[in-house]
């Protein structure tokens, strides 16, 4: 385990970097969009002026201890957090995303964690779909993957 304080000096970090590489280019609009989630960082650049190899050089020129690798959307979709983000002519279209190796397990519920602990799950896959604006044949797919039956159980 790491010191408490981490959390709070690697963000104000995350913020200072953000102020003195990522402004400029907001600025300029040659970064159209971006969010950072922890270390996760979603951006949205004009092409005509700018791309993401440049980005990518400057980051890591600029900040050697840090190491910057890219995603580049593959078929208008790329995978950001847990979602698929598909871009289409007008709109961008959300999907839960799920790894591949995702097993969907959760806490038993005959075990003897507390109940806020066994529900906490569900409660965020429901809360995530009711909340994240995508399609109904979105939420269709994602939740039938974490809907389950429990068994049943006799009680004598």
């Amino acid at each position: 385990m790491g010191s408490p304080l981490s959390s709070t000096i690697t963000e104000t970090y995350l913020q200072y970097f953000e102020e003195l590489l990522v402004k400029h280019w907001l600025e300029s609009k040659e970064i159209i969009f971006y969010r950072r989630y922890f270390d996760d960082i979603f951006i949205t650049f004009d092409q005509r002026r700018i791309n993401i190899d440049m980005i990518n050089n400057h980051l890591n020129k600029t900040i050697p201890h840090l190491e910057f690798t890219h995603t580049i959307e593959e078929n208008n979709t790329i995978t950001y957090l847990d979602l698929n983000i598909q871009r289409d002519t007008q709109n961008l279209l959300l999907s839960i995303h799920r790894k591949p190796k995702q097993t969907d397990i959760t806490i038993h519920y005959t075990s003897n964690h507390p109940v806020q602990h066994k529900v906490a799950a569900y409660n965020t896959y429901i809360y995530r779909m009711l909340t994240l604006p995508i399609t109904k044949q979105a939420q269709q797919k994602s939740g039938t993957s974490f809907v389950q039956q429990p068994p049943t159980m006799d009680i004598y």
